[in-house]
């Protein structure tokens, strides 16, 4: 299965790629993780991402499709992918589309994950993790036991500086700006499948699997 993952921030795409890419047995590649893999191990994509990096810019296009189109060469990938984070814009989405289909690896999905914005802020907003393990909390889902406490080891949990309404606000605005035209980039190719993420996350992964065969 090839397929790309969609959603506004905080709608699950990091908890439902590891289980797509768990489920089906393909490699999950997050542009994130592309940067830095590539900036660490200074390859020629990843020093010239750096330089717009540590000057503050974001990183053209037209360098994140040479990336992405790099990863895409690998391998790893001939059972199929699943893109998180790309594309991001109507431009990149149509130099990948192109991209795969002129190296006879089509796109069989763009998944898209729906969540309202309200249930949005509250998963982002309420979001704490603990310093010492690692396990991640919500205040207004899953509570520790003890507020303010990880319930394994006690300490006294984190919240993330961006996690904030003003930060939240402006990256849904962004998304909506550019990367919501995706759905219907997607909807027009006909590869389309739309998913509730205000379901239990065990329920609609086990819809997810029904449907995307």
């Amino acid at each position: 299965m090839r397929a790309i993952l969609l959603g506004p921030p905080g709608a699950g795409k990091g908890t439902h790629a590891v289980g797509l890419s768990e489920h089906y047995n393909i490699p999950h590649i997050s542009t994130g993780d592309l940067f830095r893999e590539n900036v660490g191990k200074g390859t020629p994509l990843g020093l010239e991402a750096k330089a717009y990096m540590d000057k503050g810019e974001l990183v053209p296009d037209e360098l994140v499709i040479r990336l992405v189109k790099d990863r895409l060469s690998k391998d790893d990938i001939k059972n199929g992918f699943l893109l998180d984070g790309f594309p991001r814009t109507t431009a990149q989405a149509e130099a990948l589309w192109d991209f795969c289909e002129e190296n006879g690896i089509p796109i069989d999905y763009a998944i898209d994950l729906e969540a309202p914005y309200e249930l949005i802020e509250k998963r982002i907003t309420g979001r704490r993790s603990c310093p010492k393990c690692g396990k991640i909390y919500n205040v207004f889902f899953q509570p520790p036991q003890v507020e303010g406490h990880c319930d394994i080891d006690g300490a006294e949990l984190t919240q993330r500086a961006d996690d904030n309404v003003e930060t939240i606000k402006n990256r849904y605005r962004v998304y909506e700006e550019e990367t919501a035209p995706l759905i219907d980039f997607y909807r027009k190719k006909g590869i389309l499948k739309s998913f509730d993420s205000t379901k239990d996350i065990d329920e609609m992964q086990k819809e997810m699997f029904e449907t995307l065969v």
